[in-house]
């Protein structure tokens, strides 16, 4: 006969609406490669290259 045993622990129950899920800070590295990228859009603008980079979707208005 076995010293233990193990007994299966149902999760406790939830009450109330669930909180809502916090977002994490965008982490450095890429804060650091989205400012390069922004430079090198300017200057591309500035030598007459037209293009349109963008992270957020287009809004309609």
């Amino acid at each position: 006969m076995p010293a233990f045993s193990f007994e299966k622990i149902s999760p406790p129950v939830r009450r109330g609406p669930i909180p809502p899920i916090e977002q994490k800070q965008r982490g450095v590295i890429v804060q650091i490669l989205d400012r390069f990228v922004e430079a090198r859009v300017r200057r591309s603008l500035k030598q007459g290259k037209v293009v349109i980079i963008s992270r957020d979707p287009a809004k309609p208005e």
